[in-house]
């Protein structure tokens, strides 16, 4: 039976023959301290499915931008999923609030890509990792965004850098200029971006296991994770999946489904509010 556990060929480094580039930062920029002992060993890691190449100068554009030295993920391919495996780490209604539908094989196999992320932070032994998804862009502000992110880790850190401005509200815990960071009310949607102290991911490795919804919906149900994330606003970053041909994750659904979705979504993200609420 195959296994989703992170293991040294599961994260590749971006040689330079493949892209053109290293990672070797001029002395005094923000990524030149990190490997020393003040500051904290972050490094970047860009999941990417390989039989998607028409991604791959993307994932080269984005690892040379990252203010921090970066390697490739292999995602994990839903196409590739035995029933099996599915049937060992799928398992519908494990917690409450129920997620009222049934995922697809695409979103199991993100769920098990962030795992192998997640994994690999632990692995290596670095304060902290920072996942991309390798359909997004990264504009002028996410250095930034990342500057102030940096400022608030520390041990069981978990900072995601939203795409979609205006969803998220909450309590402030740092104002650096025109960056905000905040502890949200109610966590955003989305796992385009996200700093994972190593501490957080191994919260997360051991909750997730099994489980019964998408990666993003449990990363917000921080009552089970024992995880609660903040989110840098603005996030700096853009998803770009449509530029790049499309989502590799959804599938078409029928009528039924879409109407079923649109009676239940509202409800179940009620109840996640309402828990969140809770919890805060």
């Amino acid at each position: 039976m195959q296994t989703y556990e992170f293991s040294p060929s599961s994260a590749m480094p971006l040689e330079r023959s493949l892209t053109g580039f290293e990672f070797d930062h001029a002395p005094g920029s923000m990524a030149a301290g990190l490997d020393q002992p003040s500051q904290p060993v972050i490094r970047g890691f860009i999941i990417h499915l390989d039989r998607a190449r028409d991604r791959l100068p993307q994932v080269e554009r984005l690892a040379a931008k990252l203010p921090v030295p970066s390697q490739i993920v292999e995602a994990v391919d839903g196409r590739a999923l035995a029933a099996a495996e599915i049937e060992r780490i799928y398992r519908p209604r494990l917690q409450k609030p129920y997620y009222p539908f049934a995922m697809s094989t695409g979103e199991i196999a993100c769920f098990l890509s962030h795992r192998k992320a997640w994994a690999a932070i632990v692995e290596q032994g670095i304060d902290a990792g920072l996942v991309f998804e390798d359909d997004v862009e990264i504009d002028d502000t996410f250095h930034a965004a990342f500057a102030a992110a940096r400022i608030c880790l520390k041990p069981g850190s978990f900072i995601r850098f939203p795409f979609r401005m205006g969803k998220e509200h909450g309590k402030c815990v740092l104002a650096q200029g025109e960056t905000t960071v905040i502890q949200p009310r109610r966590v955003g949607l989305g796992m385009v971006a996200q700093l994972v102290s190593r501490d957080a991911a191994i919260r997360l490795l051991e909750a997730t296991s099994v489980f019964d919804r998408p990666v993003d919906t449990t990363v917000q149900m921080s009552w089970f994770t024992r995880v609660s994330p903040l989110a840098v606003l603005p996030g700096g970053v853009r998803e770009i999946s449509a530029e790049l041909g499309g989502s590799t994750i959804k599938s078409r659904k029928t009528l039924a489904e879409r109407l079923a979705r649109e009676l239940l979504r509202p409800l179940y993200r009620a109840q996640i509010a309402f828990r969140s609420h809770r919890i805060i």
